[in-house]
């Protein structure tokens, strides 16, 4: 089954990271930008099908998301083996960095965070298989090409995905709204995996649960809680900075 990547810059790192999974790359007929020349001659490098389409065709592929005059077929979304990422973590000497997500829904939060989760250098963004948004046309938009380069894990059951980090020797930090502990206040110098929930319900019971210790955001306002995607980029930042200055 071929899925879509839709926008300059995300066909453009598609092609320059994963360009095996690109099948064709369909470009709208009189389109003459310099990212869509740069595109054409990217292709035809690694001779992938270029198609010239209409507009009105384009927008038939991807109805709801702007494609800019690109779309890229590629094979369907490749996600990441856990196992493999561990292996990777524990053979590595920095201190590991995960994100996981516990049903995020919005395909725009999830783009948002794997573009900041690259900024950060993350190791992998855990999701979920079912009742969570999976990788799409407007994830790899959203993500401005950041999907191409930031693993993504999808698995089956998050609270044994959490007690599998644990016994690699990942701390896993939840985020809540009644934590105890202030997010500045914790120590993330550790290996370490974030686990975010969802737009409206947050982390489930036997997630948080599982959790070795949770955090809050400061709410000094009237709004109650901030986009899970702003409250992942505030955490990825803060475990920057802590690893900076230690």
């Amino acid at each position: 089954m071929s899925e879509y990547i839709v926008g300059r810059n995300p066909v453009i790192e598609h092609l320059q990271n994963t360009p095996q999974g690109v099948e064709a790359v369909c470009i709208a007929e009189g389109n003459t930008h310099s990212r869509i020349r740069q595109i054409i001659a990217m292709a035809e490098r690694v001779n992938i099908p270029i198609k010239h389409c209409t507009r009105r065709e384009l927008d038939k592929l991807q109805p709801s998301v702007p494609h800019q005059g690109v779309i890229a077929v590629i094979r369907s979304p490749h996600y990441s083996d856990l196992s493999s990422i561990l292996a990777k973590i524990q053979d590595s000497e920095h201190n590991a960095l995960l994100v996981m997500l516990d049903g995020v829904q919005d395909p725009r939060n999830l783009g948002a965070i794997l573009r900041t989760a690259d900024a950060a250098n993350a190791d992998a963004v855990i999701i979920p298989k079912n009742s969570a948004v999976g990788i799409t046309a407007a994830v790899h938009k959203a993500s401005a090409g950041a999907s191409a380069y930031v693993p993504i894990v999808s698995v089956t059951n998050l609270a044994r995905t959490v007690d599998a980090l644990k016994k690699a020797g990942v701390w896993v930090a939840g985020t809540t709204e009644d934590a105890p502990c202030l997010y500045t206040d914790a120590d993330f110098n550790i290996p370490l995996c974030l686990v975010l929930g969802s737009e409206g319900k947050g982390i489930r019971r036997l997630v948080k649960e599982k959790c070795d210790y949770l955090v809050h955001l400061p709410m000094l306002g009237n709004i109650e809680s901030l986009n899970v995607s702003v409250a992942a980029g505030v955490l990825l930042y803060e475990v920057l900075r802590q690893r900076a200055e230690a």
